[in-house]
């Protein structure tokens, strides 16, 4: 009879296993979509987001900049700042899973912050912003990730960045703000292997949703 060890290391090997299958799987159904296409279903989520309740009543919202094979939030940003809104964006630390969520103070800065070795701007180390948990918390954070399911489920890039966020968000005095995740249709999978840990996104904006 295996011991309760060995049967929780199965487990966690065996879910390990399937996240990377499923990662594999994502990655190539990424690939297969056009530029064109992922043009198109990022000016219909922008417009999605722009229209909804959560968003329009936020007024301290993150937001992610877009890698290659993400939605595209440019037009989400420049409503923020069209709004008067309070726009932050992540700061990733690499070799760890700590990211902290920083202000950015206009559309046209975006262009000039350095680029990470993952090739995702972000502000430099020297570069000292005001990190949004140290003041007023979040409204709404707007996630990205490689597969989502109906129920909420996410599947990230294997760093724990979001994961590790959010448990920040919960201690802060404002709580935990909505999340609301961007997909391309093709992000959309039946059922993603989660373990406790992985925390569930309130809401997942994709063309049919």
């Amino acid at each position: 009879m295996e011991s309760p060890g060995a049967a929780g290391a199965g487990m966690a090997a065996a879910l390990l296993a399937a996240k990377g299958a499923l990662r594999a799987e994502l990655k190539r159904r990424l690939r297969a979509l056009s530029e064109a296409e992922k043009q198109r279903q990022s000016r219909l989520l922008s417009r999605k987001v722009i229209g909804h309740s959560k968003y329009q009543d936020s007024r301290r919202i993150a937001v992610f900049l877009s890698m290659r094979d993400e939605v595209q939030t440019e037009e989400i940003i420049k409503d923020m700042f069209q709004r008067g809104k309070e726009c932050f964006i992540p700061k990733y630390k690499p070799g760890s899973s700590h990211m902290d969520m920083v202000k950015l103070t206009s559309t046209e800065e975006i262009s000039s912050l350095p680029l990470t070795s993952w090739n995702i701007q972000q502000p430099g180390d020297n570069d000292i912003r005001e990190e949004a948990l140290s003041v007023g918390g979040l409204d709404l954070i707007l996630i990205p990730g490689l597969g989502f399911d109906k129920s909420g489920n996410r599947l990230g890039r294997g760093k724990g960045y979001y994961d590790t966020y959010l448990e920040r968000c919960m201690q802060h005095p404002k709580g935990k703000p909505y999340t609301i995740a961007l997909a391309f249709k093709e992000q959309i999978c039946d059922t993603v292997p989660v373990a406790e840990n992985d925390i569930q996104i309130d809401e997942i904006l994709y063309e049919d949703s």
